[in-house]
């Protein structure tokens, strides 16, 4: 996989929903020299253009925000309580590092009850996001020198190579904006038939509600998302619990709880990376969803769309892995099905 060092950076800088300000001024930078405009609109999506052959459009989906978390209350000693800005698995969380970024940045710990102390009753039930505070090392007043109530949270924990993976927390979705990010470098040359709006959305975490605001503002004919999915391909997995397994490829959706994809889309994706000699493996995942929902339905003309996934281990969890092969038979399969639309029957058959 090439280019490891902007991936490492865009899974450090922060972003939690609502907050993208960090990881949108990295993007910018990093598309403008690749396209040939950039817009942001009123909610801070970026859109990256590239233009085509004709007035068609192709819009990509892939979200800029992270999970985290917002400060809710400083307590007389100093401890953060929180609420959650996305999904968590609270038992991920116990000890780990986290940053709260007020008017700087401060490395906290999440705390809970020793298990020492814990009664048999405690030591049964699963623990809560309210069961954890937040720590910075700090009396009151020195956090609220820096800290106050609605600042972001998020996780504090490096991205690195891991056999033939990438583990690091953030993957969903900073890999799908590393993979959109190297999609535009590739086509950055080469003549498109439609035009391309590389769309980095906000909110995804809370309700796709970047990707709404923007498929409504692109009205594309054609519309991919792009994100991760789930790879259970682990012990004590059944095989139809898996839905993807690592390093077999990049997944072409079928559905999951949000979206029915196209059924041309889903052909045009199969028949493409079988073409190109693309590995590829089916995703049909039971719950779940992401802007792929928002591309189908909110443009005004509605688009035939579907979605590239990259398989995830451990998603929603302190730290999420990837396989490098994955990630770039995802790029390769974005760039060919940009560069080929106009060569496929749209008809309804």
């Amino acid at each position: 996989m090439k280019n490891l060092k902007l991936l490492q950076t865009i899974c450090k800088t922060p972003g939690a929903p609502g907050f993208e300000q960090r990881i949108r001024e990295l993007v910018i930078d990093e598309v403008t020299p690749l396209v040939d405009e950039v817009e942001i609109d009123n909610m801070g999506n970026v859109m990256a253009i590239k233009r085509g052959q004709s007035d068609k459009r192709a819009m990509v989906a892939a979200h800029m925000d992270e999970i985290g978390f917002v400060v809710t209350h400083i307590d007389d000693e100093g401890f953060i309580r929180f609420k959650p800005l996305g999904g968590f698995d609270p038992k991920t969380l116990t000890a780990q590092r986290v940053i709260v970024h007020g008017k700087k940045d401060l490395i906290g710990a999440m705390g809970t009850k020793p298990i020492h102390i814990m009664t048999p009753e405690e030591r049964k039930k699963i623990v809560q996001l309210d069961d954890y505070v937040i720590d910075l090392g700090l009396k009151k007043k020195e956090v609220e020198k820096y800290v106050t109530i609605g600042n972001p949270i998020t996780r504090e924990r490096e991205c690195i190579e891991m056999g033939d993976c990438i583990n690091s927390k953030s993957l969903d979705n900073r890999i799908s904006v590393f993979i959109l990010i190297e999609t535009l470098r590739a086509l950055k040359n080469k003549k498109v038939p439609y035009d391309i709006y590389g769309g980095f959305t906000v909110q995804e975490e809370v309700g796709l509600r970047g990707a709404i605001s923007s498929a409504h503002h692109v009205n594309p004919d054609f519309g991919f998302g792009l994100d991760v999915t789930i790879a259970y391909d682990m012990p004590p997995a059944q095989p139809h619990e898996m839905i993807t397994k690592l390093g077999e490829g990049t997944a072409i959706k079928v559905l999951d709880g949000s979206t029915i994809c196209d059924f041309r889309m889903v052909q045009y994706m199969k028949d493409t990376a079988n073409k190109y000699k693309i590995k590829w493996q089916t995703e049909v995942l039971p719950m779940g969803g992401t802007d792929t929902a928002g591309i189908q339905r909110y443009g005004k003309s509605g688009s035939i769309a579907g979605a590239i996934s990259i398989p995830l281990r451990n998603m929603h969890q302190t730290i999420e892995m990837a396989h490098k092969e994955d990630v770039d038979d995802s790029i390769k399969l974005l760039t060919k099905c940009l560069l080929d639309l106009d060569k496929h029957d749209w008809s309804f058959k």
